[in-house]
């Protein structure tokens, strides 16, 4: 099977593009693994005729977005995001009336829709970046009302209203203060995603994207990391990083993330499936909102 999606690859001129929360064996036969802003730079970077995105509906649509003409594919159709699916466009609009002098931040984790609707996007790595990069003072922050907490306790000069209240990642918020209390207990260094409650965040000794996670532990030390995030993260890790500890919590499973088999890769490389198809209008102004993001960096 390995062998047969390396000819595919080659014979197709596809580049296959994995998230950090895939599988092990998805992971190992991608040409790019990384978190959604470095797939989104790769992505626009790309000249191979098929892109493939093994990840979740958003991530394969802003690849679409940033190389339009491209041909971009998700290997199962139905690989979804539940956080994306809090944020609706009515809800921006709405809250743009009643916000008129308010800027939007659309998460990344989002619907090319709510994106086409935002002034920028930003991912978990860059949130507090893009926010402090605008000169409005009151800032409509969607999806994930846990990273517009976070974001609002490293800016508190800016006003974060979260869009909606509710939006939130259930794999992240299925961390506990149980959880804490365990890892201190065996030891180590607990660091834990942004997209965690605030409380879970207070309680860890660092705070990070997954990309932030990759750097921060090429910066060395031989601590054992809880990684509290997708338990993929930890794999991840291990691969890059053989010599040190890692810990993961084994419930903590993104069940979209792992739809993606190597059967579903060999058939996306082989019979371009399934295709990423959208709106011109939407992408040149979701376009729009995810160059801005890139401009301003990680």
């Amino acid at each position: 099977m390995e062998q047969e999606i390396r000819a595919l690859k080659a014979e197709k001129n596809a580049v296959v593009m994995a998230h950090n929360y895939q599988p092990p064996e998805i992971q190992a036969l991608a040409d790019v693994v990384g978190d959604s802003l470095e797939l989104a730079v790769k992505a626009k970077e790309a000249s191979a005729d098929l892109i493939v995105v093994c990840g979740v509906r958003f991530m394969a649509e802003t690849a679409k977005i940033l190389n339009p003409d491209r041909k971009v594919v998700l290997p199962v159709e139905d690989a979804g995001c539940p956080l994306a699916d809090f944020l609706t466009p009515e809800m921006i609009r709405e809250a743009r009336r009643q916000h008129p002098d308010s800027a939007v931040v659309v998460y990344v984790n989002s619907t090319a829709e709510s994106k086409a609707l935002a002034d920028i996007t930003c991912t978990s790595a860059n949130a507090v970046r893009v926010v402090a990069s605008l000169p409005n003072e009151t800032i409509l922050f969607g999806p994930d009302a846990n990273l517009a907490s976070y974001v609002q306790r490293e800016l508190p000069e800016k006003t974060i209203v979260p869009l909606p209240p509710g939006g939130h990642c259930y794999v992240h918020t299925g961390f506990t203060l149980a959880d804490v209390e365990a890892a201190r207990k065996k030891g180590g260094m607990i660091v834990c995603h942004p997209e965690c409650p605030p409380e879970i965040q207070a309680q860890a000794d660092r705070v990070a994207s997954t990309g932030g996670m990759v750097r921060e532990a090429a910066a060395g030390g031989n601590e054992p990391w809880w990684v509290f995030t997708e338990r993929e993260m930890a794999s991840r890790l291990r691969v890059l990083y053989p010599g040190r500890i890692f810990y993961e919590k084994p419930e903590a499973v993104c069940a979209d993330m792992k739809k993606i088999s190597l059967d579903d890769l060999r058939r996306a490389l082989e019979a371009g499936e399934h295709e990423v198809v959208l709106p011109t209008e939407v992408m040149d102004r979701a376009r729009r909102a995810i160059e801005r993001m890139i401009a301003v960096g990680a």
